[in-house]
């Protein structure tokens, strides 16, 4: 972690909270499914909609991102933001 923090309001963490406790739930599913011998394609299946569901949270975390730090750090003449925000969209994308 960089050290820098950032106050949530409280509809924008319930919202991610509310994604990761899904999240959290999918993959406790999938530890079950395994213990109880279900089949490959059945676990994968599940698999892939975690990580939907993580590209889903990923996407809303961003766009809130870009909205609140993203903008205020430009419009206050700190342009480092951007070259932090491409740094970040490069590490997402691979």
């Amino acid at each position: 972690m960089n050290g820098k923090t950032k106050h949530r309001d409280e509809e924008e963490l319930r919202s991610l909270s509310n994604r990761l406790s899904r999240i959290e739930g999918q993959v406790r599913g999938v530890k079950k499914m395994l213990e109880e011998d279900a089949y490959c394609t059945d676990i994968l299946t599940q698999i892939s909609a975690i990580q939907a569901a993580l590209n889903a949270f990923n996407k809303e975390l961003l766009a809130n991102h870009i909205r609140t730090c993203v903008a205020e750090n430009i419009r206050a003449g700190k342009d480092e933001v951007i070259d932090d925000l491409v740094n970040t969209l490069q590490k997402l994308m691979k």
